[in-house]
């Protein structure tokens, strides 16, 4: 008997599709998202995930990736001559 395939995860998901896709509950992702912990947008008044960004902060939590580079302080110009 054939198992029965899953279907590929959208490249942008509503709650539901990302919950399902992490393995977490749709309240927990609602929790998740409204406190800025994980890569998220509102499209009108609704949550949702891009399945890039979500692989890349699973990635940046779990050690795979390497952080991104810290940024450095902008170089101050010199001060130009007093006329």
């Amino acid at each position: 008997m054939a198992a029965t395939a899953q279907p590929t995860p959208r490249e942008v998901m509503d709650i539901r599709q990302a919950s399902d896709y992490l393995g977490i509950s749709g309240d927990t992702l609602y929790r998740y998202a409204s406190e800025g912990f994980i890569p998220a947008f509102k499209l009108g008044n609704r949550w949702r995930f891009k399945k890039s960004l979500l692989d890349s902060w699973m990635d940046e939590k779990s050690g795979v990736a390497p952080p991104p580079p810290p940024t450095s302080p902008k170089q101050k110009k010199p001060a130009g001559r007093a006329r």
